[in-house]
C-alpha cells in the first residue's frame, strides 16, 4: 500500500492524495490549488495520468477539495466519484459557480490583453466548462454515513460524519493488502463542536494510519464568547451606535446558513433592535434550499428551533436577493443594514460590488468570519493594506476591518488533538499532516509528538510505503 500526497502538502488548498493498493489507484479529493502564485491553468498539470485513477473519494464539497474534478475528467478520468448525497448536491452548485468565475476572469483578461504584444489567447481559457461539470455530476455515486461500501474485493470504505460542512465526511478504509488487514483514515476538514446548524464530528474508528488536516494547528478559537454574543457586539457598534452598514463576506455554502441561523436567534429573541439583513448571493439561496432538502443532517438544536419557531433560515427583515436588480437596490439602501455576500475571500462574486461601493465609507464595517488564503483580496485587507485594487481601481481603505473566528467551521488545535486522542496509540503507526500552513503543521506536530504520536509532515509528491 502506497500513499502519495499530491496536494495540500505544507499548504492549505489543493487537497489531493493518492492511495495505491497493488495496481488499484484511489484519489482522495481533487481540489483547486490557489496558492504559491499558481495560475488557475496550472491545475491541469496532474503529476499522474488521470486515466489511470480507478475511483475518487470526495470528502466534502468545498472547492479546495472538489474544484479540480472536472479537469480530472477532461484529462481522461473515467471512474466513479464516491461522496455523500449532500456533498454531491453542494458540489454541483460550487463547480457551476467556478465555471462562471473562470469565464468572467477569462473575458476580462482577454479584453485587457488583446492588444498586448505576445498575447496568447490559449493561456486565458477557462480551466473547464459547464459540460465538464455535468460530466462530473454524472460520475457521483452517493453513499450515506456509517455504511461500509465495498470498492472492490480487497477494499472497503466508510464515510464518518466530521462536521465542517453539510455532508462532510472522513473516509475510513479497511484494506486487505496481500492477506494483511490495514486501515487508514483521511479526515478531510475537521469541524468544531457546537457549530451552528451542523453536528459535532463523530469519533473515528481506530486505524493504522491517519491523514489529518492541520489548518488550525497551534491556534485556538476564541473562548468564553458565543457566536451570538460576538455578532451582537459587532452589530451593535456598526449598525446601531454608528447607524452604518455591516458587510460580512461569507461563503455561500455552509457559512452563510450558519450565520443566518445565528442572526435569526438574535432577532427572534429581541436581543437587538430590528436591522435589515440582505443575503446577496444567488448561490446562497440555492444552497439554503439544499440545507432544507437535507434537513435530517442538521443538529438537534436547529431541528428543535424549526419545530418551535419555524424555518431556521427565514425571519422578519431578512431579504434574499434574486437578481442583479435586487443587488443594486441593496447598494441604494441607506438605512443601517447587514449585507451578507460571497465570496468569503473576496476573489469574486457580488461582494466585490459592495466593497467597491463601501471600502471608502467611514460608516461601513467589514467583518471577516473565515479563513482568507494568502494572495487573496481578503488577506490583503486583513493584513492592513491601506490601498487595495477592486474592479481595476486602486481604492483607499476607510472602512473598519474586523475579524472573528466564532464562525470558523474548522476545528482548532484542541479539536485536532482530540481526533488523534481517539486513536489507539498501540495501533496507530503514523499521522500524516496535510492542509495547513507550515507554522500550523509544525505546532500541531509538536503537540502530537509530546503525547507520543509518530508524525510525518509530507512534502509534495513524496510517496510512503505503508
Amino acid at each position: 500500500m502506497k500513499l502519495t500526497i499530491h496536494g495540500a502538502a505544507r499548504q492549505v488548498t489543493g487537497s489531493m492524495h493518492l492511495l495505491e493498493i497493488d495496481q488499484y489507484k484511489i484519489l482522495i479529493d481533487c481540489g483547486l490549488d490557489y496558492e504559491k502564485d499558481r495560475s488557475i491553468q496550472s491545475n491541469e498539470n496532474f503529476p499522474f495520468d488521470p486515466a489511470e485513477i480507478d475511483v475518487v473519494i470526495l470528502t466534502h464539497a468545498h472547492i479546495d477539495h472538489s474544484g479540480n474534478l472536472p479537469t480530472l475528467i477532461r484529462m481522461g478520468f473515467e471512474g466513479q466519484i464516491l461522496c455523500t448525497p449532500a456533498t454531491a448536491d453542494l458540489t454541483e452548485l460550487l463547480l457551476l459557480d467556478s465555471v462562471s468565475i473562470f469565464m468572467n476572469k477569462a473575458n476580462k483578461s482577454q479584453k485587457h490583453n488583446r492588444k498586448r504584444r505576445g498575447y496568447n489567447q490559449s493561456q486565458q481559457q477557462p480551466l473547464y466548462l459547464q459540460k465538464h461539470v455535468m460530466d462530473t455530476v454524472e460520475r457521483f455515486v452517493t453513499i450515506g454515513f456509517d455504511r461500509p461500501f465495498r470498492i472492490n474485493g480487497n477494499i472497503e470504505m466508510t464515510f464518518i460524519p466530521i462536521g465542517h460542512l453539510l455532508g462532510a465526511a472522513a473516509a475510513v478504509f479497511k484494506i486487505n493488502d496481500h492477506g494483511e488487514e490495514k486501515t487508514i483514515a483521511f479526515t478531510g476538514d475537521v469541524g468544531r463542536k457546537g457549530y451552528p446548524v451542523l453536528n459535532d464530528p463523530a469519533e473515528l474508528p481506530h486505524v493504522d494510519y491517519l491523514v489529518c488536516e492541520s489548518t488550525y494547528g497551534g491556534r485556538y478559537h476564541t473562548k468564553g464568547k458565543t457566536v451570538e454574543e460576538a455578532l451582537i457586539e459587532t452589530i451593535e457598534q456598526a449598525c446601531i451606535k454608528e447607524s452604518g452598514r455591516l458587510i460580512i463576506p461569507a461563503f455561500s455554502i455552509g457559512r452563510t446558513q450558519s450565520l443566518v441561523y445565528s442572526l435569526n436567534k438574535i432577532f427572534s429573541q429581541g436581543l437587538l433592535p430590528p436591522v435589515k439583513v440582505f443575503v446577496d448571493s444567488p448561490m446562497a439561496v440555492a444552497a439554503t434550499e439544499l440545507f432544507r432538502k437535507h434537513h435530517s443532517l442538521v443538529n438537534d438544536e436547529a431541528r428543535e428551533f424549526y419545530q418551535s419557531q419555524g424555518d431556521e433560515f427565514e425571519f422578519d427583515n431578512l431579504v434574499y436577493t434574486q437578481n442583479m436588480k435586487d443587488s443594486r437596490q441593496v447598494s441604494n439602501y441607506f438605512e443601517p443594514c447587514i449585507i451578507i455576500s460571497s465570496a468569503g475571500m473576496l476573489e469574486g462574486g457580488r461582494i466585490q460590488d459592495h466593497l467597491y461601493n463601501n471600502i471608502q465609507n467611514y460608516y461601513c464595517t467589514i467583518l471577516f468570519i473565515g479563513y482568507c488564503a494568502k494572495g487573496t483580496l481578503g488577506h490583503r485587507l486583513l493584513r492592513g493594506d491601506p490601498i487595495v485594487r477592486i474592479k481595476d481601481r486602486e481604492l483607499s481603505v476607510y472602512a473598519t476591518i474586523k475579524q472573528t473566528d466564532v464562525l470558523s467551521a474548522h476545528g482548532d488545535h484542541d479539536d485536532l488533538m482530540n481526533i488523534a486522542r481517539q486513536q489507539d496509540k498501540n495501533k496507530l503507526k503514523n499521522i500524516f499532516l496535510v492542509h495547513g500552513e507550515n507554522a500550523s503543521m509544525q505546532a500541531f506536530a509538536e503537540g502530537l509528538e509530546e503525547e507520543g504520536y509518530v508524525v510525518t509532515i509530507p512534502e509534495k509528491e513524496v510517496s510512503y510505503i505503508l
